[in-house]
C-alpha cells in the first residue's frame, strides 16, 4: 500500500500499555530508533513518529487503540498543519493485522511484538510512502537483531521467555506472543552484565511463563529459572533479582530451593491462581487446583517464611455461580496476599470461553469485583502494617514529592518514602515507621 512522501521522522516517542514485558518491549523499540539517529521527544514536545504498544489483555483493547489513533490524528499537529507518523505495535497489532490499516489510513507501520526489531525499516518505508504490516513470530530473530543495552535505571527487567502453551480459555497470549521460547543462557547473562554496567542494580526477569525457562548454562548443562538466576547472584553489583509472571505448575523444586539460599532473590513471589473453585479453574484450563496451590505455597514459605505472595484474580468467568466467587474470598483469606491485581472477565475474540455458556452479567462482575478488591486491599492494609518496625534495604529510585524526600522499593516491593541524602541506584537501609494502604514511610538508619 502506498501513500505520499512523508519527511523521514527525526524524534519519536513510545507509548506502551498493559503489562511488564510491554514495557521491556517499549525500551528495545526506543533502542532500535535510537540507533537509527533518532531522539526521543522530551514531554510536552512534538514527535514526528508515535509508536503505541498495544496490549490485547483488556476489555475493549483494539477499540482503545483506534480511540488513541483517533485522538493523536486530532490533538497532535504540528504548528505547520503536519502531522505525526503512527505506528502501531504490540500485541492489538498482532491480533489486528491488516485490519488496523483498513480502518485507520493515518497509520503507516503495523508490526507485531516478535517483528518489532522491523520497526526501523518499517519507518524508512513509510518515509518512502509505503504503509506496512509485519506480524511474523519469528523470537529469536528479534533478540539477535536488537541492539547492545547501555543505560539503564536502577531497576531493569530482562525478557528471558516469551509466548505460552498453556492456552488458558480465556487467554491471547498463545495467539498474539506465540509458543514458549527460551532465550539462551549466555545472551541472558551477556544482557544482565551490559544491564548492570549501565546502573542497573535489581533486574526482574520477564516472560509470560517466565519460570517455564530453561537452557544450558556455560557448562552445557540443562538448567531452569533457578540456575539462571544463581548465575546472575554472581554479578558483584546486582543486588536484587525478581521474577514475572509465574504459573504454579513450573515451580520447580530447585526454584523453591532458590527462594531459600539465594540473598540476591528478592522475597516476593507473583503466582497468579485466577479463581479459588475448581470447576472455575478446570473451565479454565488452568491444570491446577486450590488444594493443590495452597500446598505448593506452604513449601514455598517453608523455605521463605517472610516471603510476599502476588496473585492475578478473574471474576465473572462464564458459569461462575455466587458460591463458586465465595470460594475466591475464601483462598484470599486463607493466603492473605501482599499484592494482587483482579478484573472483570472480559470475552477474547477467538478464545474458547468467548463462546462457552452463561456468561455473566455486567453487573453481577461489577459487585463481585468490588468485594473482592474489597478484600484484596484489607489484606495488602494488613502486610504493610506487619511491615511496621522491620529494618530493610531500599533501592532508591527516585524523588519524591517533599524536598529531600525519596521513594523506593523494599524487598517485599513495597513503595518506601523517606527523608535522606541519597542517590538514585542507591542502597538506603530503613526502619519502616508507618503504613498506608499502598505504601510505607521510612526513617533512615
Amino acid at each position: 500500500m502506498a501513500t505520499s512522501l512523508t519527511p523521514a521522522p527525526k524524534t519519536f516517542r513510545v507509548k506502551s500499555f498493559g503489562c511488564q514485558m510491554n514495557v521491556y518491549d517499549g525500551e528495545r523499540m526506543a533502542e532500535l530508533l535510537g540507533a537509527e539517529g533518532m531522539t526521543a521527544a522530551a514531554d510536552g514536545e512534538d514527535a514526528d513518529l508515535i509508536v503505541l504498544n498495544t496490549c490485547h489483555i483488556r476489555e475493549r483493547a483494539t477499540e482503545k487503540v483506534y480511540s488513541d489513533i483517533g485522538r493523536i490524528g486530532k490533538d497532535s499537529r504540528r504548528a505547520d498543519g503536519s502531522a505525526p507518523m503512527i505506528a502501531v505495535a504490540g500485541c492489538v497489532a498482532q491480533a489486528e493485522g491488516e485490519e488496523i490499516m483498513a480502518r485507520a489510513p493515518s497509520v503507516k507501520v503495523v508490526v507485531g511484538p516478535q517483528s518489532y526489531h522491523r520497526l526501523p525499516a518499517m519507518v524508512a518505508d513509510a518515509a518512502a510512502g509505503k504503509r506496512s504490516t509485519e506480524t511474523d513470530m519469528p523470537a529469536e530473530a528479534k533478540f539477535a537483531a536488537l541492539p547492545k543495552r547501555r543505560k539503564s535505571g536502577p531497576s531493569a527487567f530482562l525478557t528471558v521467555q516469551e509466548g505460552c502453551d498453556k492456552f488458558c480459555t480465556y487467554c491471547v497470549v498463545p495467539y498474539t506472543r506465540g509458543a514458549e521460547i527460551s532465550r539462551p543462557f549466555a545472551d541472558l547473562v551477556e544482557e544482565a552484565k551490559l544491564l548492570v554496567a549501565g546502573g542497573a542494580r535489581e533486574i526482574t526477569l520477564l516472560g509470560q511463563n517466565v519460570n517455564a525457562w530453561s537452557g544450558e548454562d556455560e557448562k552445557g548443562r540443562v538448567v531452569g529459572l533457578d540456575g539462571l538466576a544463581r548465575a546472575l547472584a554472581a554479578e558483584p553489583d546486582l543486588k536484587r533479582i525478581r521474577y514475572t509472571t509465574s504459573h504454579p505448575n513450573d515451580m520447580t523444586d530447585g526454584l523453591i530451593a532458590a527462594h531459600g539460599e539465594l540473598d540476591k532473590l528478592m522475597p516476593f513471589l507473583h503466582l497468579p491462581v485466577q479463581a479459588g473453585n475448581d470447576r472455575v479453574l478446570k473451565a479454565m484450563n488452568r491444570s491446577h487446583t486450590t488444594d493443590s496451590y495452597l500446598r505448593l505455597l506452604e513449601r514455598i514459605r517453608a523455605v521463605r517464611p517472610d516471603i510476599a505472595l502476588s496473585g492475578d484474580f478473574i471474576v465473572g468467568f462464564p458459569g461462575e455461580t455466587e458460591s463458586e466467587f465465595q470460594d475466591t474470598l475464601r483462598l484470599v483469606d486463607a493466603v492473605g496476599y501482599a499484592q494482587a491485581f483482579s478484573f472483570k472477565y472480559s470475552p477474547r475474540p477467538g478464545t474458547p470461553a468467548a463462546t462457552m455458556a452463561d456468561q455473566v452479567p455486567a453487573s453481577v462482575m461489577d459487585e463481585r469485583l468490588q468485594r473482592l478488591q474489597a478484600a484484596l486491599n484489607r489484606h495488602q492494609h494488613a502486610f504493610n502494617k506487619a511491615s511496621v518496625g522491620k529494618t530493610c534495604d531500599v533501592l532508591v529510585e527516585r524523588k519524591g514529592k517533599l524536598p529531600g524526600q525519596w521513594l523506593g522499593k523494599s524487598p517485599w516491593l513495597q513503595s518506601v518514602h523517606f527523608m535522606a541524602d541519597a542517590d538514585i541506584g542507591s542502597m538506603v537501609t530503613v526502619e519502616l515507621v508507618d503504613a498506608g494502604p499502598n505504601s510505607l514511610s521510612g526513617r533512615l538508619v
